[in-house]
């Protein structure tokens, strides 16, 4: 009685060993369908992205310019006014000069009328490096707004694409998604933890593999025979060594496939 006790409890251990490697399996193969959608969505999401923060990037950049061409508009304004001040003071000195009694004086009011006309010559000098400096904003202004036109216009293109794309996938995808979600919680939570940290980490997302020609499935390394008959026996979860992914036997990936 207690061996067959025994025997009995084996069995029902060996059951769920098998169920959980089946739903395992079930589970990579919707998770794989949802891979196979993102692929044929490409890089696209990574490149309206990537536009986005270019366009900001023009953005921020045209604004930019715009406060320079506004401090160069201020500067040149205050030059001018500087000009007129100097020509008020000249003929204001001028003036004087008629009037002068001595050689002391004319020599400092001629000073001073030298002084304001070489103020004038620098401020006019500073206008003329304004203009040119506006000159060359404008002209980079101009270029990344017609930067900022080609991106938005290839903003719109591949939103749309990807739009067109996400409409013909969503859902499909949320049809797998749902059924992912429904075998996820057949699955133990250490278990599928687990899976989800081996699938993470996987360089193709797989994290559970059939065994194909002695070799795992996701390295290809071979495998010990004595290992593949405790897979195909299907007792126990294993893992392969080299790849840490998990593996079945392809009796369990067809009876999986037959069943969706």
């Amino acid at each position: 009685m207690i061996i067959m006790a025994t025997r009995k409890k084996a069995t029902v251990e060996d059951i769920a060993v098998d169920e959980k490697l089946k739903s395992l399996y079930k589970l990579q193969s919707y998770l794989s369908e949802i891979d196979k959608i993102k692929t044929l969505r490409g890089e696209l999401p990574l490149e309206v992205a990537d536009l986005d923060d270019e366009i900001a990037g023009l953005g921020t950049r045209i604004n930019k310019f715009e406060l320079d061409l506004k401090e160069l508009s201020e500067m040149t304004k205050q030059e001018k006014i500087k000009i007129e001040n100097c020509k008020a003071k000249i003929e204001r000195y001028n003036k004087q000069l008629e009037n002068v009694r001595n050689s002391k004086e004319f020599d400092h009011l001629s000073k001073e009328v030298e002084f304001e006309t070489l103020e004038i010559e620098l401020a006019e000098k500073h206008i003329r490096e304004n203009a040119q400096a506006e000159k060359q904003i404008k002209e980079q202004i101009a270029a990344a707004q017609e930067q900022l036109k080609e991106k938005n216009l290839d903003l719109e293109a591949k939103k749309k694409e990807l739009d067109d794309i996400v409409s013909e996938t969503k859902a499909q995808e949320e049809k797998i998604r749902e059924k992912a979600k429904k075998t996820e919680t057949t699955i133990e939570p250490r278990l599928l933890a687990a899976f989800k940290r081996i699938r993470k980490n996987a360089r193709n997302g797989l994290g559970i593999v059939p065994i194909q020609r002695g070799a795992c499935g996701g390295c290809f390394n071979k495998i010990p025979p004595q290992k593949q008959m405790d897979i195909k026996m299907g007792k126990k979860i294993i893992v392969c060594e080299h790849c840490g992914r998990i593996l079945v036997d392809d009796s369990v990936v067809h009876e999986v496939m037959e069943g969706k």
